[in-house]
C-alpha cells in the first residue's frame, strides 16, 4: 500500500481515544439495558473525564469536557444517582424526549422532586435483572434541576416500586 492510502486509511480510522469514549447518551435510552456492569464502566469512564459535582440531588454529575449531541438534545452533564446512569439535557424537554421515545406520562410525580415525568419500562426480553426490579428510559424535569431534563436508563426494585405504587394510591 503507498503511503497517500495509508494515510487516508489512517486519516478514516476512528481514534483510539474516541473508541474508550462511552456513548453517555445511549446508556441513558438503556443502549445497551442496565446493567451493574455497564453502570460500573461508565462510570469508571466519566471518572476518568471529570471530577464529580455531589451537592445536589443525592447524585454524582460529572461535567464532560465537550458538549455531546443525540437527536437534537444536548448535554454536557453525566448523572449517576442510586441505580440510574442518565444525562441533564439543556432545557426543559421532556415531553419533546417523551414524543421521540415513545415514554408516557408518569402517574407519579416522585414526591414533588418532578413537575414533569415521561417513562417506558423496557421489553421484557431487554430486563436482565426482572427477578430483583424494572428496567426504565425516564425523562423528568422539576424544581432540582432548573433549565435541565434528566433522561436516563433507570433500576427499580420491585420493593421501591412497590412503595411507590402504594403511596399514589394512598394520596388524595
Amino acid at each position: 500500500m503507498n503511503r497517500f492510502a495509508l494515510l487516508v486509511a489512517a486519516l478514516a480510522a476512528p481514534s483510539h481515544a474516541a473508541a474508550q469514549t462511552p456513548d453517555f447518551l445511549a446508556a441513558a435510552l438503556c443502549e445497551p439495558p442496565y446493567s451493574t456492569g455497564n453502570a460500573m464502566d461508565l462510570y469508571e469512564a466519566a471518572e476518568k473525564l471529570a471530577k464529580p459535582d455531589t451537592s445536589s440531588l443525592g447524585a454524582a454529575i460529572y461535567h464532560l469536557p465537550a458538549p455531546i449531541e443525540r437527536d437534537g438534545f444536548k448535554t454536557q452533564d453525566v448523572v449517576f444517582a442510586g441505580m440510574s446512569v442518565g444525562v441533564l439535557l439543556e432545557g426543559a424537554v421532556a415531553a419533546e424526549l417523551g414524543k421521540r421515545y415513545a415514554l408516557s406520562a408518569e402517574k407519579s410525580h416522585l414526591f414533588g422532586a418532578s413537575t414533569a415525568g415521561f417513562a417506558r419500562v423496557l421489553p421484557e426480553e431487554q430486563q436482565g435483572m426482572k427477578d430483583l426490579g424494572l428496567i426504565s428510559i425516564v425523562a423528568r424535569e422539576g424544581p432540582a434541576m432548573p433549565g435541565k431534563t434528566l433522561l436516563a436508563c433507570e433500576f427499580v426494585s420491585n420493593e421501591d416500586r412497590a412503595a411507590l405504587e402504594a403511596y399514589d394510591q394512598g394520596k388524595p
